[in-house]
């Protein structure tokens, strides 16, 4: 017959293990994209020369905000962009140095696609545009596919990092 202490060590060890195997399962949860990031870096690089490019200049800013029904505002502008734009030229040539964009967005494993619905550039309404990312803690980052932007000539590819907003 097993004694009452043996009984309670059994006990004892399975409850223990189902405690671990809750806090393994829960620690597997990924971290939610939902939410507002604020940019932190933008790099772009060119696919044929292997190089990256100062597409949005040294200190570009943005945010990108994810919210709890599933939909996305992305704005990311460049720096030293010309406040006193007047000309037609002028103003048309801002258009460079801003990636905005909104629509629902859908997270399958690692990546985020956008329904667009409006966008800085009307080519892109109605297209999916999708982006791999990984979240680590408070920092999200963002690697587009080769693509042809608008903003500028060439195959290229954006790698973007962004922190969560507090």
């Amino acid at each position: 017959m097993l004694s009452l202490n043996k009984i309670l060590s059994s006990m004892f060890i399975y409850l223990t293990g189902i405690g671990a195997q809750a806090v393994a399962a829960e620690s597997t949860t990924p971290p939610s994209i939902e939410g507002s990031w604020v940019l932190v870096s933008y790099k772009v690089e060119d696919q044929a020369t292997n190089t990256f490019i100062p597409a949005m200049g040294e200190h570009p800013t943005g945010r990108v905000i994810f919210t709890a029904d599933h939909r996305i505002n992305f704005v990311l502008t460049g720096d030293n962009r010309n406040t006193n734009a007047k000309t037609d030229a002028e103003k048309a040539a801002l258009l460079d140095s801003v990636i905005a964009y909104t629509g629902k967005w859908s997270v399958t494993g690692n990546k985020w696609c956008t329904d667009v619905e409006a966008a800085w550039n009307p080519k892109w309404v109605g297209t999916q545009q999708c982006r791999e990312f990984e979240i680590n803690g408070d920092t999200l980052n963002v690697l587009t596919p080769w693509r042809q932007m608008p903003n500028w000539p060439g195959i290229t590819r954006s790698i973007i990092t962004f922190k969560r907003d507090k």
